[in-house]
C-alpha cells in the first residue's frame, strides 16, 4: 500500500517564503496561446470579478487551461491545488498511483505562487498548475526511491534538471508517484509501495516503468505527470491508461540525479529520455516545453529548436507493415486504421508501408541494453530486489545475445546504421504511424508469468515501442478508440528532433477521436 504523508488540517491558512526566481523559459506555440489568453499585468490577490473559469471542476482542466485560468485570477493557486488534492484522496487509495502526498507543500507553494502574481512578478508557463513526479528522479531532500527500500539512504541533496524546469516555470508537485523496482519492468509493482492499478480497469496493467504517472494523470491527480523511458516507460504507460505522451529525442530534455552512486553507462544514457504524460496533446506540448530548458548538468543536453521547418503538404505519413510473426488483435487493426483515417481527414497522406528493419532495431536495443546492464548493474540489483524483479529481469535477458566485447562494439556501431537508415526513410515520410502493442493490454503482473511470457510481451506486442529507444528518435503516443471498457493508442514517429511533427499528427488524431479520460470519470464517479 502507498505510504502517505498525513495532511495537517490547517494547511491551507499557512503561507511560506518563496524566493520568487525568475523561469527564462522559450516561447513556443502553447506559450503564445496562454499569451494570448490573459496578459501579465498586476493583478488583485482575489479573483477576477470578469474571468471566467472553464467548465467543470478544476480537477478536470487541462494544464493549458489552469495555467490560463490562474493567471487570469478566474481561480487562485490554492483552490487549484486543494481541488487536486481533494481528487487525489478520493481515488488514490484504489489506485496506489501516488506514493508520497506532498499535499502539505503543495498548499505552501500555492499560497506563495498567489502572492507572486497579486504583486505583479513574472509567471511562468506553469504558475500555480497542480502536477506529479515520478520516484525514480531527484527530488531535493527525499530518497530517491526507485522502487527499491535498500535505496533509502540515497537522499536528493538537489532537485533533478527535470524538476527544476517544472519549478521553475511554476508547476506545483503534489505527490511522487509510483515505478518497479529499478524502473526495469513494464509493470508497475515493487516491495516498497505495492501494486499500482489501471484506473479504467484493475485487470489490465497500468504499464511501466512510468504506470504511476500514467495511472494518476488518467485518473485527474495532477495535470501533468513525469516519466522517463528507456524502453517504453512513456509510451506504453500512456497507452495502458489512455492518455498522451512524447518520448523526446535523446538530449531534448536534461537528466541528472545527483544522489546516484554512479555514472550512468553510455548506452543506458543514450536511450534514455525523460517526459511528460498528460490527458491533452496540447499539455504534453506545453510540459516539453519547460522541461527542455537547458541545465549545466547534463553533458548531452542539446539546445535544438522546438519547431522546425514545415514539410510540403500534404504531409507524407508511413503506416507501418507489422512483420508476419506478430499477431494483430482486430481491435487494434481498427484503431490503427480508424488513426489512418483521422490524419487522411487532417490533409494527411498515410500510406502502409515496411519501416527500416524494425526486427533488426528492436534485437539491437535489446543486446545493448542488456549486456551492458549484465556488466554494470546486474549483481548490484539483484542483490536488493525481489523474486518478481528476478522473473521479469530473466525473461528478458533471455531475448537478447550474449556478446562479448568486440560483439558489443560492433552492436553499437550497428546502432549508427539503423538511426541512418531511418532519417533516410523520413525523407519521404516525415511522420510513422505505427502500433503501441499488438494485441489487448495484458494483466497487472503478467511479466512474472514465466520467461517466455516476457519474451512474448517485449518481442511480440510491444516490438514497436521498445526498438525506438535504440533509435533516439522521438515517438508521441495518443489514444484513438476504447474496446472492452480499455483505452487503445498508437504512436506517431519522427525524425531527430522534430517532435514537433509527430505531436503535429498527435493532435490531428485528437481532434477527432477526442479525449478518452472523460469516458474514463463517467465510469469511476
Amino acid at each position: 500500500m502507498a505510504k502517505k504523508t498525513a495532511m495537517k488540517k490547517n494547511a491551507s491558512k499557512k503561507a511560506a517564503k518563496t524566493s520568487g526566481q525568475k523561469s527564462p523559459v522559450r516561447k513556443g506555440a502553447v506559450a503564445k496561446t496562454i499569451k494570448k489568453t490573459t496578459k501579465r499585468t498586476v493583478a488583485p490577490a482575489r479573483k477576477s470579478a470578469t474571468a471566467r473559469p472553464p467548465k467543470g471542476p478544476a480537477w478536470q482542466w487541462s494544464a493549458v487551461e489552469t495555467a490560463a485560468a490562474i493567471r487570469a485570477g478566474a481561480i487562485s493557486a490554492v483552490e487549484t491545488v486543494e481541488a487536486h488534492l481533494e481528487r487525489m484522496h478520493a481515488v488514490n487509495p484504489r489506485l496506489n498511483a501516488v506514493v508520497v502526498d506532498l499535499g502539505e507543500d503543495a498548499l505552501r507553494a500555492g499560497h506563495a505562487a498567489d502572492r507572486r502574481r497579486a504583486k505583479g512578478g513574472e509567471l511562468g508557463l506553469l504558475h500555480g498548475v497542480p502536477i506529479t513526479i515520478k520516484e525514480n528522479v531527484d527530488y531535493e531532500g527525499r530518497p530517491n526511491f526507485n522502487g527499491v527500500p535498500a535505496n533509502k539512504d540515497l537522499v536528493a541533496p538537489s532537485d533533478s534538471p527535470v524538476v527544476r524546469n517544472l519549478k521553475k516555470a511554476g508547476a506545483i508537485v503534489i505527490g511522487l508517484t509510483n515505478t518497479p523496482e529499478f524502473s526495469f519492468r513494464g509493470f508497475t509493482d515493487n516491495p516498497l509501495h505495492g501494486l499500482t492499478l489501471n484506473p479504467w480497469d484493475p485487470n489490465i496493467t497500468c504499464g511501466g516503468s512510468s504506470g504511476g504517472a500514467g495511472s494518476a494523470v488518467a485518473a485527474g491527480i495532477g495535470t501533468i505527470a513525469h516519466g522517463n523511458d528507456i524502453g517504453g516507460s512513456l509510451r506504453w504507460p500512456a497507452h495502458c491508461n489512455g492518455v498522451a505522451t512524447i518520448k523526446p529525442t535523446q538530449g531534448r530534455i536534461p537528466a541528472f540525479n545527483a544522489s546516484a552512486t554512479a555514472e550512468r553507462p553510455m548506452l543506458a544514457h543514450l536511450m534514455s529520455a525523460q517526459g511528460p504524460l498528460a490527458r491533452h496533446v496540447g499539455d504534453v506540448r506545453l510540459a516539453l516545453e519547460v522541461m527542455s530548458q537547458r541545465d549545466p548538468r547534463d553533458p548531452w543536453w542539446v539546445p535544438a529548436p522546438l519547431t522546425g521547418p514545415k514539410p510540403k503538404g500534404p504531409i507524407k505519413v508511413a503506416l507501418a507493415k507489422i512483420p508476419e510473426d506478430m499477431a494483430v488483435d482486430p481491435a487494434v487493426s481498427a484503431a490503427l486504421r480508424q488513426a489512418a483515417d483521422h490524419l487522411e481527414r487532417s490533409g494527411y497522406r498515410v500510406s502502409e508501408v515496411e519501416v527500416p528493419d524494425i526486427n533488426g532495431v528492436w534485437q539491437t536495443w535489446c543486446d545493448i541494453i542488456t549486456n551492458e546492464t549484465v556488466v554494470m548493474q546486474e549483481a548490484g540489483m539483484l542483490k536488493v530486489t525481489s523474486e518478481d524483479f528476478h522473473k521479469a529481469w530473466g525473461g528478458m535477458k533471455t531475448k537478447a545475445n550474449a556478446l562479448d566485447l568486440k560483439a558489443w562494439m560492433q552492436a553499437t556501431a550497428a546502432r549508427n546504421g539503423h538511426i541512418r537508415a531511418w532519417q533516410l526513410f523520413f525523407e519521404e515520410y516525415p511522420v510513422v504511424l505505427a502500433p503501441t502493442t499488438v494485441k489487448p493490454t495484458p494483466g497487472p503482473r503478467d511479466d512474472t508469468v514465466s520467461a517466455e511470457r516476457v519474451q512474448e510481451i517485449f518481442w511480440g506486442e510491444i516490438r514497436f515501442i521498445s526498438a525506438i529507444n535504440v533509435l533516439g528518435l522521438p515517438g508521441a503516443v495518443v489514444p484513438v478508440a476504447v474496446h472492452d471498457g480499455r483505452p487503445i493508442g498508437v504512436q506517431l514517429i519522427a525524425g531527430r528532433y522534430r517532435e514537433d511533427l509527430a505531436l503535429d499528427a498527435a493532435a490531428a488524431i485528437e481532434k477527432r477521436a477526442g479525449v478518452l479520460t472523460h469516458r474514463l470519470w463517467e465510469t469511476m464517479a
